[in-house]
């Protein structure tokens, strides 16, 4: 699994600290270990339309205990229906081997789910339910022209009574009501028991599909907990520990399905074990963009956060990692701009890597620097927002009347907001217009994603300033203001389909 470069690496220093796997540049020997990657599996015909439906793939540059450098390789999840291939390195875990436990388990709830699936498709059960939906409407059609016969029948002696009735009259019409009551309850009782009768016999149907469900959703949880159990990760100090033991330790306790089988736990699992340093990691999309998060071919990013932070966070115990230099931005000691202001607000030029409004720890913000420079001022302060990587004006208003008025200017849109992207492609387009819905990816957070069904309109129109060595100037005027808007219309296929530059998200 150990792989020696194939060209020679001679003059490229190694670096100091091992990569902070949720924000990084790969270093060169990534780079170059991820071409060779690359080279290896474009000869791999039997993959390619696998591959071509989209992978992710990690390398990671190790040095052995006589100090020769390589690297290892991996992919996340399985590939062509296997966890093993050479020149990859194992799983932590193989739960797809013939007579392990997940498959002959995963077997016996695949008979549960046949037994269900022969018990819903019953003829006999079919048979009832479609009886019982037109039983169920003639009873409901019978029992409503009743009451409209009762209904008549009592206006008609409403109507009678008007004239003054004579006791024998009176005694009669109540009669008649006492007999139509007790008619339309006989009517009732007749439906129910009709009802009842079929009932009863499809309850037998699914009190055994119940029983089946059950014991499938307790089998499969039984399955996933003792799964998470034979993960077990070590970090570079020897101390391993379990999926179960891992995430016991974050907000959502319980590992989400899929844990454990990313590229970059693989590749640090069997360096551990094998007794080679980790140097430097990195992983890359190969193949088509996924319909619910945003790949680009070629291209590198961050490990996941639901899955692999916990986990990377006990695998890199023991080794020097870089700081995360999303949160350490060199232009976190820099202060923002004032452009503009008079006694109801001010506009400041916020610079990229400084938050708008605080965050977790006590990095400072726009926020925080106008809570100190406008000590006078009252009410919200910021009237919006920009992302941390994003420089820009602001808006501050120094009391709330200012502040509930530039807001509504915004939502009217009376205030015209425009952005300047680097693009890392050509945009063909002079202009248009990109509307694609978004939502917080729910498995991987704070990625966005596009969503039809779920995702909330976002519209943005573009324009198009100057194209030069494979990049676009562009310039942005978003008509909605979702989270990573302009973000996502860039990167997304069915958007621009050339990302932001410096962009490691997307």
């Amino acid at each position: 699994m150990f792989h020696s470069f194939q060209t020679s690496i001679a003059g490229i220093e190694l670096p100091r600290l091992f990569t902070y796997p949720f924000h990084y540049t790969p270093h060169p020997l990534c780079v170059m270990a991820a071409g060779e990657v690359q080279a290896f599996i474009n000869k791999q015909t039997r993959w390619k339309e696998e591959l071509d439906k989209g992978k992710m793939f990690g390398v990671l540059i190790v040095r052995t205990s006589n100090g020769q450098t390589g690297y290892l390789a991996a992919f996340s999840g399985n590939l062509c229906g296997s966890n093993s291939h050479s020149f990859f390195v194992p799983p932590v875990y193989d739960l797809l081997k013939p007579d392990g436990f997940f498959k002959i388990e995963e077997e016996q709830i695949s008979a549960i789910n046949h037994q269900i699936g022969q018990l819903q498709n019953c003829d006999r059960y079919l048979e009832l339910q479609q009886k019982m939906e037109r039983e169920t409407a003639s009873s409901q059609q019978a029992l409503s022209e009743a009451r409209k016969v009762l209904k008549a029948a009592k206006e008609k002696r409403e109507q009678r009574r008007l004239h003054r009735p004579n006791e024998n009259e009176q005694a009669a019409m109540i009669r008649e009501s006492q007999y139509q009551k007790a008619e339309f309850k006989r009517l009732e009782r007749y439906w129910k028991e009709q009802i009842s009768e079929i009932k009863t016999e499809m309850e037998s149907f699914s009190s055994q599909i119940e029983a089946l469900k059950a014991e499938r959703r307790n089998r499969s949880a039984a399955l996933q907990q003792k799964l998470f159990q034979q993960f077990n990760f070590q970090n570079a100090k020897g101390e391993t520990k379990n999926l179960c033991a891992i995430f016991e330790e974050t907000v959502q306790k319980t590992p989400p399905a899929g844990a454990g089988e990313c590229a970059a736990p693989k590749l640090l699992q069997y360096a551990y074990l094998s007794g080679l340093s980790p140097i430097a990691m990195a992983e890359f999309w190969w193949g088509a963009s996924p319909e619910a998060e945003i790949r680009k071919h070629g291209y590198y990013y961050p490990a996941c956060k639901s899955k692999c932070e916990p986990i990377l966070g006990h695998m890199l115990q023991g080794l020097d990692v870089e700081p995360n230099a999303h949160e350490n931005s060199k232009h976190l000691d820099h202060e923002p701009e004032l452009v503009y202001e008079d006694e109801w607000m001010a506009a400041v030029n916020k610079p990229a890597g400084m938050l708008s409004v605080p965050g977790k720890g006590d990095a400072p913000s726009v926020w925080s620097w106008a809570r100190a420079h406008f000590p006078e001022a009252t009410g919200p302060l910021l009237v919006h927002r920009l992302d941390m990587d994003t420089s820009g004006v602001l808006l501050i208003a120094k009391d709330p009347e200012t502040h509930r008025k530039l807001q509504q200017l915004f939502e009217t849109r009376h205030i015209k907001k425009r952005y300047i992207a680097l693009l890392d492609g050509t945009v063909t387009d002079d202009e248009g217009i990109v509307r694609l819905p978004l939502c917080p990816n729910p498995d991987d957070r704070p990625r966005q994603m596009v969503s039809t069904a779920y995702g909330k309109a976002a519209v943005t129109r573009f324009e198009v300033l100057s194209r030069s060595h494979g990049q676009t100037r562009v310039a942005f005027y978003p008509f909605t203001g979702r989270t990573h808007q302009l973000r996502v219309h860039a990167a997304h296929p069915e958007g621009l389909d050339t990302p932001i530059v410096g962009d490691n998200l997307y």
